[in-house]
């Protein structure tokens, strides 16, 4: 199958060769690589213009935005960048961190799953960190979720879903539209793909809140947010985190930001939250 590859950076000198490396070093290749210099200040542009020498499908795009790193927005604009530089040649298209290794079948392996049931709409594996010499799974999701570090998408999917939405939550939604289309998502145990930096780890203070708004955003009501709130806050072993998502929900509630999804959509992403959660319980 053929599948292009988008990868958003801003200032990753230490981690970018070594993401482009074992991409490079896949058994199935992919038809192009883009990477998006996004306002780096560093030698994250030499390093890969270097690459592209010796890899002519890797391609580089250079655009300035925001230096504030915000959660979901920066990172997706550039995607979205990238994303304009590509035709629609592909059979599967993949947003990829700058801050990733990748194991050398894992785009063969996600290419089967694809090849195996036209209904798969996403796949991905599982990130790995590294503590005290040893890389263990960094747990901060649920194992039916495709991280936001590695996404791949069927075309038909992606065209479906409407892209990737510049803004916190766009992983969360991207998964719940393919439910609400009837496409499945798939995640593949087997694949550790070692994530080199800690999630947020370039998050400025003003993100805390961006959380319980993207709660808001995706639909979910006040009863759903606390409780995938507090589930989150102590999953990053931050309990105090719960106050400041619950302060984001209520900040966009009283703002009236739009929802990243439709009332019908939204209708649906709720009932399927609580559907999930009766089936943990039981």
């Amino acid at each position: 199958m053929r599948y292009y590859i988008v990868i958003p950076s801003h200032n990753e000198e230490k981690f970018i060769g070594l993401t482009l490396q074992s991409l490079v070093e896949q058994t199935v290749l992919p038809t192009k690589i883009v990477v998006v210099n996004d306002n780096s200040t560093d030698d994250t542009e030499a390093i890969v213009m270097a690459l592209t020498k010796k890899h002519p499908f890797i391609n580089l795009v250079n655009t300035t935005s925001d230096t504030i790193h915000l959660p979901g927005s920066k990172v997706i604009q550039a995607f979205q960048k990238g994303l304009k530089t590509l035709d629609r040649d592909y059979d599967f298209i993949v947003k990829a961190d700058a801050d990733l290794i990748f194991p050398p079948n894992y785009f063969e392996t996600i290419s089967n799953h694809f090849k195996s049931d036209s209904t798969i709409g996403m796949v991905g594996g599982f990130a790995y960190i590294e503590k005290n010499g040893e890389w263990i799974l960094e747990n901060l999701t649920d194992k039916d979720h495709i991280r936001g570090a590695f996404k791949a998408y069927r075309k038909e999917t992606f065209i479906q879903i409407e892209g990737l939405k510049p803004a916190m939550g766009w992983d969360t939604v991207d998964e719940l539209l393919c439910k609400f289309y009837n496409w499945k998502v798939i995640t593949d145990e087997s694949l550790h793909v070692k994530h080199l930096k800690p999630t947020g780890a370039n998050y400025n203070k003003a993100s805390r809140y961006k959380q319980g708004e993207a709660f808001y955003c995706l639909g979910y009501g006040f009863l759903i947010t606390t409780i995938a709130s507090f589930k989150l806050a102590m999953r990053k072993g931050k309990p105090l985190l719960f106050i400041d998502y619950i302060k984001g929900f209520w900040k966009a509630k009283s703002a009236k930001k739009p929802l990243l999804v439709t009332a019908e959509q939204a209708n649906f992403i709720r009932k399927y939250r609580w559907k999930k959660m009766r089936e943990k319980l039981l």
